[in-house]
């Protein structure tokens, strides 16, 4: 499969969790050992990336809403992806009320049952 494909058919599942609100759905396309940075330079790591995730659809992104599109991706060495995402976030209440576009970079690395998310920087796209 191209990296593009790859790369974007893991967004497509990180947009339906999201949408649907499902942090544990959200975190399944991380490797166990994964690491995430939020738009606010949070770190989190394995478990922790499902479970904060989990902690905003309840509350400060509740009824929210994202649409992901893959702008590149490449194999960067063996099974290993470079991706770069635009997130569009669209949130009905709280801090980033409105819509908000978010620039994401996804490492995929393949563990031998199909590729997986290894890092995920998530950086706010200045207006």
């Amino acid at each position: 499969m191209r990296p593009e494909d790859v790369a974007s058919t893991i967004a497509r599942k990180l947009e339906d969790a999201w949408n649907a609100g499902d942090g544990a759905a959200y975190g399944a396309p991380f490797a166990p050992d994964a690491d995430f940075v939020t738009i606010r330079g949070e770190q989190h790591s394995g478990p922790a990336i499902a479970a904060g995730h989990q902690a905003i659809f309840d509350t400060i992104y509740r009824g929210s809403t994202v649409r992901y599109k893959v702008i590149d991706a490449r194999a960067i060495g063996g099974d290993v992806i470079i991706a770069h995402v635009i997130g569009k976030l669209h949130a009905p209440t709280g801090p980033l009320a409105g819509d908000n576009t978010a620039l994401g970079t996804m490492v995929l690395a393949d563990d031998g049952d199909g590729h997986k998310i290894v890092a995920y920087h998530n950086t706010l796209v200045a207006r």
